[in-house]
């Protein structure tokens, strides 16, 4: 299983339930690694898109705890037990956890590969992303070079979990 995410300098993921950041760049890169495959989210990630809309040519598996919750689009689980258990259907590499914070640190042991887009600011943040950077566990596989929007500077950065 795989994690992505845009994080802050102090891994900070959102404030009131909105991205801090929103790059254009970092949105093609998103849709470029998950176009194709499963992405896993809570309810408030997926009411956070347009429309609350799923997204497009994905398989979207919404955690909730709402038993009545239904999205045309969107397979809806209600347990960590049953994600699992559904997960299982796909390949571990197909699967992408897309937030929010709660699911991010419910899934976290389950992934092997984390796609952080890091942007070297620090906007006041309410919900964070484990900080991989300084996790035994993890080690830095590859980072790109740095890349500017407007006055923000990011790197794309790939974690993978020590066997």
């Amino acid at each position: 299983m795989n994690l992505i995410a845009a994080v802050s300098r102090n891994w900070g993921l959102g404030k009131d339930n909105e991205l801090l950041f929103h790059i254009k760049q970092d949105m093609k890169h998103f849709r470029e690694l998950t176009t194709g495959h499963v992405v896993v989210m809570g309810r408030k990630t997926l009411d956070s898109f347009p429309g609350g809309k799923p997204l497009k040519n994905r398989v979207n598996i919404v955690l909730t705890r709402d038993k009545d919750f239904e999205r045309e689009g969107a397979v809806a689980v209600h347990d960590k037990e049953e994600l699992l258990s559904v997960l299982k259907n796909y390949d571990d590499g197909e699967i992408f956890v897309i937030g929010g914070g709660e699911i991010y640190a419910m899934l976290l042991p389950y992934c092997n590969a984390a796609y952080i887009t890091l942007v070297d600011a620090e906007p006041e943040a309410d919900t964070f992303l484990h900080c991989l950077h300084s996790d035994s566990d993890w080690h830095m596989e590859q980072t790109s070079p740095d890349y500017e929007d407007g006055s923000l500077t990011y790197r794309f950065v790939t974690y993978v979990r020590k066997s």
